[in-house]
């Protein structure tokens, strides 16, 4: 098999913040061409996960989203922080913040890029089973949710007729419901 990685050249940084990190690097192929600008937009780790609650309910949300102007229905989750422990704790903690719920059990389903030519993140997919309410729990201010609860053929439903429009949590539920055994590929 041939070479296929590419060498960076030159990077330059055009911004820089808490949640993203633009550069246009020169790069060469392995073949020689150059291709500049290359722009590589660097964004934390998320993760997502289909929670469920102990009695079969599937917890979801409800949220503007500015670049397309829409209200979408989510799965909850957020952004993997450098202080977390691990990736579950990540996805913990962004269950209890965003829906003030805790979960018995919380399961890693892998990763998927959200679009690996441009982007250096990773989403992480999990499932999580258990959840009980904690009215307690301190949520998340600083973004403006409305969480609810369906029902398991609801939640397919909405599924089946593409309810979903955000693609890294449309993979999310495909991995949770063949780890579940309810989606068989053959």
């Amino acid at each position: 098999m041939r070479e296929l990685r590419w060498t960076t050249l030159e990077s330059k940084q055009l911004l820089k913040d808490k949640w993203t990190d633009v550069r246009a690097d020169t790069c060469q192929t392995a073949d020689g061409k150059i291709i500049e600008p290359f722009y590589v937009y660097g964004f934390p780790d998320y993760a997502t996960a289909v929670a469920i609650t102990k009695d079969g309910k599937v917890i979801l949300e409800r949220m503007y989203r500015h670049g397309l102007g829409v209200i979408s229905t989510e799965l909850p989750g957020g952004c993997v922080d450098a202080t977390d422990a691990s990736l579950e704790d990540a996805m913990a903690r962004e269950l209890l913040e965003e829906t003030g719920y805790r979960f018995e059990k919380i399961e890693y389903l892998g990763a998927i890029s959200p679009n690996p030519t441009t982007n250096t993140n990773l989403m992480r997919m999990f499932l999580a089973t258990g959840g009980e309410y904690d009215p307690s729990a301190a949520r998340d201010t600083e973004e403006d949710v409305e969480v609810f609860l369906v029902e398991w053929g609801e939640f397919i439903d909405l599924f089946k007729k593409q309810g979903f429009i955000q693609s890294m949590q449309t993979c999310t539920i495909l991995y949770a419901l063949m780890h579940m055994g309810k989606l068989n590929i053959q």
